[in-house]
């Protein structure tokens, strides 16, 4: 009886050869954007750091185009599940972030524009502070219609947010500028 063919026994085609050195080349390109911080969480071996600072420093695009294909090059001979792994979950993170401020800035114009919103806000979170949400709304509306600066405003959005994320330190700071204006 033959033995059953797995994909590890059939070689890869030239094109998918090609197709994931491009792909880590990608994963490269990406690395070099990223910030030394980053850098130095990801832990990479040291020839691919030092092949990413020098494309950071490379500003010619002929130079430049060369040291991406040799970060790619140095990547074929570096574990990079890891390091996608790593840049996945902080192009995630970073959307889930996107997601809590557009959350707070809907909420922000809501309250700003629908006098029924408060209500709606106190029944999905009943532990804001509604006498300072009241107060805040209403001199935002008094800056905007005095055409000041939108101060009260962005302290309406400090508060959604320490009521929303539960984010304690900006609703202090928020409360100690609102306590040092009046």
């Amino acid at each position: 009886m033959p033995e059953a063919v797995t994909d590890e026994d059939i070689p890869k085609s030239k094109t998918r050869r090609k197709q994931e050195m491009h792909d880590l080349q990608k994963v490269g390109q990406q690395l070099v954007t990223l910030s030394m911080d980053r850098l130095k969480q990801l832990k990479l071996d040291e020839a691919l750091l030092n092949a990413v600072l020098q494309a950071k420093k490379t500003t010619q695009n002929g130079a430049l185009r060369r040291q991406m294909q040799y970060i790619g090059k140095i990547m074929r001979s570096v574990d990079a599940a890891p390091i996608i792994a790593k840049l996945e979950d902080w192009a995630g993170s970073s959307k889930q972030e996107a997601a809590k401020f557009h959350l707070l800035e809907r909420w922000r114009e809501r309250l700003l524009q629908d006098e029924h919103a408060l209500t709606a806000l106190l029944e999905s979170y009943p532990q804001v502070d509604v006498q300072h949400l009241r107060n805040l709304i209403r001199n935002a509306h008094k800056e905007q219609a005095a055409n000041k600066p939108p101060k009260s405003a962005r302290a309406l959005f400090q508060e959604l947010r320490a009521a929303i994320l539960g984010e304690t330190q900006a609703a202090e700071e928020t409360h100690q500028d609102a306590e040092g204006q009046e």
